[in-house]
């Protein structure tokens, strides 16, 4: 069961900079709407029990850090992303136009099976990017290898997965693999050149160099080409 990342030493050592007792943060939560007793925040700087997510909200407000802070981790998940900007999940839930009980399932399996829109609003209420989540969702190396397979082969085919990993508009990810596919080709149709012309091996090991390094940036390549924030929907299927 999922529990909320909590640091016992930094919520100690948030309390002490603002010189407060427990009895006074527990007033204070209370007032947020968090009653909770003095020995349970003693419970959590312990480290024996942890707070609920609106729990650590409030201890938050009150001590005037981010919820992040208490957490003690930079954010890597997507329920870690959303805790950190102290968004709940119903609320995050009726922000992006889905039913709560999918949205909680989907940060439990770390995967996002948003439609485009609903990906589109929630890179925006989280404060992240297309590519980001598509590394929170560990993505990152079934992009890479559709996006071999499309350049190095009929690139068209990958358009659909593709665009479904990065939630972007078809037809944008069909020129972008397009291009990607050309750019690959010429590497090869000069490497066979200089092959066919028996040119000197440093020749070759040139071209092949570059070859190697534009595959080791290809992932980057594709979100230079796409753009960081990717296009809005809806999809367009390309054509044949």
């Amino acid at each position: 069961m999922y529990s909320t990342p909590f640091s016992p030493v930094e919520a100690r050592s948030a309390r002490a900079r603002m010189g407060l007792t427990t009895a006074q943060v527990a007033h204070s939560m209370a007032a947020c709407g968090a009653p909770v007793h003095p020995d349970l925040i003693a419970a959590w700087e312990q480290g024996t029990h942890v707070p609920s997510e609106p729990q650590l909200f409030a201890l938050a407000d009150v001590l005037w850090c981010t919820s992040t802070t208490l957490m003690g981790v930079e954010p890597r998940t997507l329920a870690e992303h959303r805790l950190a900007r102290q968004l709940s999940v119903e609320r995050v839930a009726y922000r992006i136009g889905m039913d709560a009980a999918d949205y909680r399932a989907a940060e439990a399996r770390q995967q996002w099976g948003g439609d485009p829109r609903q990906t589109r609003a929630l890179v925006e209420i989280l404060g992240l990017s297309l590519r980001h989540l598509v590394g929170i969702m560990g993505r990152v190396d079934e992009l890479a290898g559709h996006l071999r397979a499309a350049i190095d082969g009929r690139w068209k085919v990958y358009v659909v997965p593709v665009a479904e990993i990065v939630a972007v508009n078809e037809t944008r990810v069909g020129d972008a693999l397009r291009e990607m596919h050309a750019e690959f080709a010429e590497f090869s149709e000069r490497y066979m050149g200089h092959l066919v012309g028996r040119n000197d091996d440093a020749r070759l090991k040139e071209v092949a160099a570059e070859r190697s390094a534009y595959l080791r940036r290809l992932v980057d390549h594709f979100w230079e080409l796409i753009g960081e924030a990717g296009d809005v929907p809806p999809f367009n299927a390309v054509g044949d």
